[in-house]
């Protein structure tokens, strides 16, 4: 017994599912394809995801869409055109889109299914201690700084607005990058997947009238790109050597090491789901909330 794609739409065969021989084999077979199926759709979905090629896959799903409701009405002529468009697209979307085809076949390649969470969890211990030292250096001496961590949501977008590095993240390194009158210091660091992946990157400016005035663009851009996305951002100021944070399009401002360090952690090193971590944010927030009434 084969599936069909139109069974998924036919009231009589999910009553049947359910009332029948619901653990009958033919039926496991069929779930376990379906459930396969839309676990690569997924994979798929977030392996151009960041990329120019996400534009193709919502063209793409319109046309599915279309040749399945064309199929139920009975548009036989539009589902065959459909079909074809579908069929030949996609040869063409791998001709035109072969570098991201390829990128996403070196990035499944080293994915995580191949690391332990042990090493994830040292990785990124070591990334944020690279961040620390950076920070206390850059902060005592009142060097601006900006720096983006993707992380669910692709940066591609605001990563071509930079000079390329691909470069191992180091506190020496990031220093280096934002001494004032160098050619990379204007702008921002993004780093994707452990690495420094442009320098001087523009990011969108927040236009938000809750931001205080005292904070400049640095602040309004680390704003804007965590409106846009749930990268999180560093925030070193040039004028008061403030450190700040911005993630999911809140700005927490004025923290001691001990305090980002905290919240590094937990947003970025993979762990256990611990419920000190909205606890801890929500603190922060609330913090930053009930100064900002008193002034």
């Amino acid at each position: 017994m084969s599936f069909q794609l139109s069974q998924l739409f036919d009231l009589n065969y999910w009553r049947q599912l359910i009332s029948s021989d619901f653990l009958s084999r033919d039926y496991i077979i069929n779930i376990i394809d379906i459930l396969v199926v839309w676990y690569l759709v997924y994979k798929l979905i977030m392996l151009v995801r960041g990329t120019k090629a996400v534009q193709l896959l919502k063209g793409v799903a319109v046309f599915i869409v279309i040749r399945i409701l064309s199929e139920i009405i009975g548009l036989h002529t539009l589902s065959w055109l459909m079909n074809q468009v579908i069929m030949y697209g996609v040869i063409a979307a791998v001709v035109i889109f072969q570098p991201e085809v390829r990128r996403g076949l070196e990035h499944l390649g080293r994915s995580s299914f191949f690391r332990t969470s042990k090493t994830e969890q040292q990785e990124d211990e070591k990334m944020i201690l690279a961040f620390d030292k950076a920070i206390q250096y850059m902060s005592k001496r009142k060097i601006g700084a900006l720096i983006t961590v993707e992380r669910n949501t692709g940066l591609d977008e605001y990563i071509e607005t930079g000079i390329d590095l691909d470069a191992d993240i180091s506190g020496e390194l990031l220093i280096n990058i934002f001494i004032p009158n160098t050619p990379l210091h204007d702008g921002a660091v993004i780093v994707k997947q452990g690495k420094i992946a442009v320098a001087s990157a523009y990011l969108p400016l927040s236009e938000s009238n809750l931001i205080p005035k005292e904070f400049g663009t640095r602040h309004r851009a680390a704003v804007g790109i965590s409106e846009v996305s749930d990268a999180i951002t560093i925030i070193v100021s040039e004028e008061t050597g403030d450190v700040s944070l911005t993630l999911n399009n809140d700005l927490i401002p004025r923290l001691t090491q001990e305090e980002y360090l905290k919240i590094l952690r937990a947003e970025l090193v993979p762990k256990e789901e611990s419920k000190d971590k909205k606890n801890l944010l929500q603190h922060f927030i609330e913090g930053v909330s009930k100064g900002a009434k008193k002034k």
